[in-house]
């Protein structure tokens, strides 16, 4: 991956290639950024560039990895063997260390680069299983580093999810960061640093990385995803700076469950609440038992989104809301039947129904039981 690629975060590119350019790179660094963010994509960007064999020059920005060499060519497909990765791996037939995921995590990151670990584990089939990094992988970390580089000027070590080692692990990679090998490069990708042993964050150099910006997402959106400026900005502010639930929410606009539709489905269901319809009500919950797992959590991850605007508003921090017209009309005129009081039930409510769908109950008796309660609470007086 190039800088070029990554949207945005100008002044940490520019951070980033002083440091090599005027030999000042630490030998471990820290991309700290939270879940979503670009952090693992400057990482992968750093570790093309400094083994570029011919490194465009010029001014600003327009320095980067030239893109064309063997080993950008080599590191793009993520196959260099100077470039190590270690990541989080559920206890599975397998194996418990990376090497025996390596062709599924190199399909997993170069789908996009802003990955987080439910992604992983959901592609790696751990269901309900954790993933961490065993002791077993701190060994073949001291093995690969053993070894001299091959091709190009860094070994480079990538440890994504480093918050995710045991005692064991962690503590063997210590002991490495305090003697680094010769030419050895550490990139850890971190979203929780706190979770890291203090001895490791006091040898690493943390690299801060922000969140995206929601016209950074907007932009990326519709540059790779096609989408037009109303949907890209909708989906901009319900991604609240992460990428990768942002590229989620993109893709779901061609399936059925695009934002847009959540919202005619969600001020539709209020409606009928309001009324009191309990035959469309029936109708409705019908429906929403058609609907596929996933559609139906995100339609109750939007109801509980759209409530906290609800609140907002009422509080008077309207300025807070980044809305698109029809869903900031609607907060509007349905906030002024309902009180606080209200909300708070019925939020309550929809966090509870979002537990038991995750459990799979039947998803047609909660919907019913959620209609019937709203339609007596929103003519209650609290």
């Amino acid at each position: 991956m190039q800088f070029s690629e990554i949207i945005g975060h100008d002044e940490t590119k520019q951070l980033l290639l002083r440091a090599v350019q005027t030999n000042h790179l630490a030998h471990a660094l820290l991309f700290d950024g939270p879940q979503g963010s670009a952090n693992l994509a400057l990482a992968l960007a750093l570790a093309q560039y400094v083994n570029c064999e011919d490194k465009q020059q010029g001014d600003g920005l327009r320095q980067d990895a030239c893109g064309q060499c063997p080993s950008c060519v080599k590191i793009q497909k993520l196959v260099h063997p100077d470039l190590h990765m270690v990541f989080p791996v559920a206890n599975l037939a397998k194996g418990k260390n990376s090497e025996a995921y390596l062709t599924d995590w190199r399909k997993f990151l170069l789908d996009q680069p802003y990955r987080t670990l439910p992604d992983w584990l959901e592609t790696m089939g751990a269901d309900n299983k954790q993933g961490n990094i065993s002791a077993e992988e701190a060994r073949n970390i001291l093995q690969k580093l053993s070894l001299k580089a091959y091709e190009g000027a860094y070994k480079i070590m990538l440890i994504w999810l480093p918050e995710l080692m045991n005692v064991t692990s962690a503590n063997a990679l210590l002991k490495v960061l305090e003697e680094p090998p010769v030419q050895t490069l550490f990139l850890l990708v971190t979203n929780q640093p706190d979770k890291l042993l203090i001895t490791i964050l006091s040898r690493t150099q943390r690299v801060a990385v922000r969140a995206f910006t929601d016209e950074e997402v907007a932009t990326h959106l519709r540059q790779h995803l096609n989408l037009d400026e109303t949907t890209a900005r909708r989906i901009a502010y319900l991604a609240d700076g992460d990428l990768s639930e942002a590229l989620r929410l993109g893709r779901q606009e061609d399936s059925g469950t695009s934002v847009s539709g959540q919202h005619t489905w969600f001020a539709e269901w209020m409606r009928l609440c309001y009324r009191q319809d309990l035959l469309a009500l029936v109708k409705q919950a019908d429906q929403f038992d058609g609907f596929a797992k996933e559609k139906q959590k995100g339609l109750m991850e939007y109801s509980i989104r759209l409530y906290r605007d609800l609140f907002l508003w009422q509080q008077g921090a309207g300025t807070l809301l980044r809305l698109p017209d029809d869903e900031l009309a609607f907060v509007k005129n349905f906030s002024k039947v309902l009180t606080i009081a209200h909300i708070e039930h019925i939020v309550a409510d929809l966090n509870e129904a979002a537990y038991h769908l995750e459990r799979n109950a039947r998803a047609k008796m909660i919907m019913l039981d959620m209609s019937l309660t709203f339609s007596r609470l929103i003519k209650t007086k609290l």
